[in-house]
């Protein structure tokens, strides 16, 4: 009896030492980080004193580039935009302190990754020969697509800021829409569509420059503009033929 305790004893010993305990299995999951953002898209502004700004109204921060870059902004679009501005310049007429034309702005403002290249202006050019006027604006675009090979267009027209715009500057208008349709351009005719007509606070006592509340007003209809520039083409589907 003494004899089978012990070898009892024995077994019970053997098998507890060759227990092992249960495998330990964590419960803890790591977070997941999100993916970093992706930078913002590049954007090239080129313009006259609508978008350069002036005492008249707005410069920098409040002008119509950078409220227009932040309302973008709160609908999810980054853009970082580069300005290229000076008041008095066109495609043809030169700035009243650097001497630049619209031309003079792509290779400071436009670079290879540029997405869209936006062109506004000018009625600075109102007294430039249509001929001279007709090779700038299609050497300008041109220049910017040579820039840029990927990025899209928008042309604005020259604005007024009455409702009847003068002749010449209908001239204007009409030379710089033909260029933009040559180079396949989007072109936006402020002139036609009554910008600055339905507002008696939105250019200075000069009667020609945005003021504060225009430069707002500008961010209001250059964004969405250009949110549509940065939408992916639309992939047209194939017709089976009949």
């Amino acid at each position: 009896m003494r004899n089978a305790f012990v070898v009892l004893c024995l077994l019970v010993a053997l098998t507890g030492c060759n227990h092992q305990p249960p495998e330990y299995v964590s419960r803890y999951t790591a977070p997941v980080s999100a993916p970093p953002p992706p930078p913002p898209t590049p954007v090239a502004i080129i313009g006259d004193v609508y978008t350069s700004g002036s005492e008249m109204g707005e410069y920098g921060a409040h002008g119509w580039p950078a409220l227009m870059t932040a309302q973008l902004q709160q609908q999810g679009i980054m853009i970082d935009p580069k300005v290229g501005a000076q008041d008095g310049s066109g495609y043809v007429a030169v700035g009243h302190v650097h001497d630049r034309v619209f031309a003079d702005r792509v290779p400071e403002v436009v670079r290879p990754d540029t997405k869209v290249v936006v062109l506004f202006g000018s009625a600075n050019d109102m007294e430039t020969p249509a001929d001279e006027l007709t090779t700038a604006v299609g050497n300008t675009l041109a220049a910017a697509k040579t820039a840029a090979p990927a990025a899209r267009l928008l042309v604005i027209g020259p604005a007024w800021g009455d409702t009847y715009a003068p002749q010449e500057l209908l001239a204007v208008r009409d030379i710089v829409q033909a260029g933009a349709e040559a180079a396949g351009a989007t072109f936006v005719d402020p002139i036609a569509e009554g910008w600055f007509t339905d507002q008696a606070d939105l250019i200075g006592v000069d009667g020609t420059t945005p003021t504060a509340a225009g430069h707002t007003y500008l961010a209001g209809k250059i964004a969405p503009l250009i949110a549509l520039q940065l939408q992916p083409p639309v992939q047209e589907l194939a017709v089976a033929p009949r």
